[in-house]
């Protein structure tokens, strides 16, 4: 397995191998868990090649706080890719990416992330845009592998590639999760033993959710999950929305030809975690 920290080296061996070779690509914030992992799986299922990167990107956190306690695992997240013989791992620093102006680029994703995750994280999408145009421009893969938790993440992706007119497939794959449903995340790491044992709330209430969805209108099944929360003293809900899988808007009311999803996010104490489920 080899390892960069340098872009210009990196892209002069990815420039170096045979054209006919399949390169995919799997960037992640380091703390690996079984849902990275299965994105490694996939990628070395689809292609020849196979790069990860491992970049905990500052553009996108809206909180210090978060940014300052996101896990590091550094040596554990390399044993475990070297056992999955993942081919090359990128592991820039920030001024590598971004030189002396840490920043973001500004973008147009047609409203993708005026919602949810993007009216609650000010400037989130931005940064996430920014950093992935920059790896995908570095590594140039032809596809590119993401999970579905951070669905509206995925979507945002999809949009930039569009507009930015990147030649790379993007591939979305479903949300791992705990024996007990809770969506596997790098903050969970995080959680005390208290409230990693609430935690499986946010799962059940989706699952219940998406039950209620057949016989409740939008509006009544959104003031159930809040009352749901209002029991539940150690999780506090931030958001709960019924929107378009395609455009990601609210929805007022049910329509059998739209695809839907119920997408939530919750404070476990300080560390947000978030969820989506499809209706």
């Amino acid at each position: 397995m080899r390892i960069y920290r340098s872009k210009r080296f990196l892209k002069n061996y990815l420039n170096s191998l045979p054209s006919t070779k399949t390169l995919g690509f799997v960037p992640t914030m380091g703390a690996l868990h079984a849902g990275h992992l299965s994105l490694v799986e996939n990628a070395k299922n689809k292609c020849d090649i196979v790069v990860a990167s491992i970049f905990v990107n500052p553009t996108q956190f809206d909180r210090k706080e978060d940014l300052e306690h996101y896990p590091s695992t550094l040596e554990k997240d390399l044993i475990l890719l070297k056992k999955l013989n993942c081919d090359v791992v990128f592991l820039p620093s920030v001024n590598e990416m971004y030189n002396r102006s840490v920043k973001s680029d500004d973008f147009d994703f047609d409203g993708l992330d005026r919602g949810m995750e993007g009216a609650h994280r000010k400037g989130h999408f931005a940064g996430v845009g920014t950093i992935v145009k920059r790896l995908f421009e570095i590594v140039n893969p032809d596809f590119a592998f993401f999970g579905e938790k951070d669905f509206q993440q995925l979507q945002i992706i999809k949009k930039l590639v569009e507009k930015e007119q990147l030649k790379v497939e993007i591939i979305g794959n479903s949300i791992h999760r705990e024996p007990d449903g809770l969506a596997m995340s790098s903050r969970n790491v995080r959680l005390s033993t208290e409230y990693r044992m609430a935690a499986p709330f946010i799962y059940q209430t989706l699952m219940n959710a998406k039950e209620l969805y057949k016989t409740l209108s939008v509006e009544e099944l959104g003031n159930w999950v809040v009352s749901e929360f209002q029991k539940q003293k150690l999780l506090k809900l931030e958001y709960f929305s019924v929107a378009s899988e395609d455009t990601l808007l609210p929805i007022k009311e049910k329509n059998i030809n739209q695809k839907t999803r119920a997408f939530i996010a919750v404070f476990a104490d300080n560390i947000r975690l978030i969820d989506n489920i499809q209706l």
